[in-house]
């Protein structure tokens, strides 16, 4: 599960607007404005949300849920660091 503030939070991270995400993830730009206006977890068709998390994930970024491991707790993201 995503959230609209996680999304918000990875593009800018990516320094993407929504025509790029859109375009990244191969959906329209009114679904990725739909899905950022959402309130809290992003609601829609499983084949949506399965490419923007898999856009998000091969551009570097790592969704935290609410039991990930991180100092502060709760949701986040976070940039993924390259192997070396």
């Amino acid at each position: 599960m995503i959230t609209a503030g996680q999304m918000r939070a990875a593009r800018a991270l990516l320094g993407l607007d929504q025509r790029a995400l859109a375009e990244l993830s191969g959906l329209s730009l009114p679904t990725i404005q739909r899905m950022e206006a959402s309130d809290g977890v992003i609601r829609g068709n499983v084949d949506s949300l399965m490419k923007l998390t898999a856009a998000l994930t091969a551009a570097g970024i790592e969704l935290l849920g609410d039991n990930a491991p991180s100092i502060g707790g709760g949701r986040g993201v976070r940039l993924k660091v390259p192997a070396s």
